[in-house]
């Protein structure tokens, strides 16, 4: 089970229930090309691609220790679908960036 208190949300990738989430080097990864910033404006703006959701979602995936392809996760069935991708590709982005509720700054409650 996710722990969304680690930025952790569940994806089902051909039946296995995965925990994932944005770690450092993961970020890193969807930093090239155009860039985090202007991926995650795309998002905030409704105006994102399934390149964007594919790349988020193999991000998360990998944090969680995933070890599957780009091809692996386009060919692959996901629970629940593409509704299912992007909640989980937006929730992704948001844990990442954002605080527990009820939490301080520094992450205390």
């Amino acid at each position: 089970m996710a722990n969304p208190f680690a930025g952790e949300v569940t994806l089902v990738v051909n039946g296995e229930e995965i925990a994932c989430r944005l770690t450092l080097g993961s970020l890193q990864g969807l930093d090239r090309g155009e860039g985090l910033i202007a991926l995650i404006a795309r998002f905030e703006e409704g105006r994102f691609g399934a390149g964007d959701v594919l790349a988020v979602l193999l991000a998360g995936l990998r944090g969680g220790g995933w070890r599957g392809s780009a091809d692996d996760l386009g060919a692959a069935e996901i629970k629940g679908g593409l509704r299912e991708a992007l909640r989980v590709a937006g929730l992704l982005l948001a844990r990442a960036f954002s605080l527990p509720e009820g939490t301080d700054e520094r992450g205390a409650f």
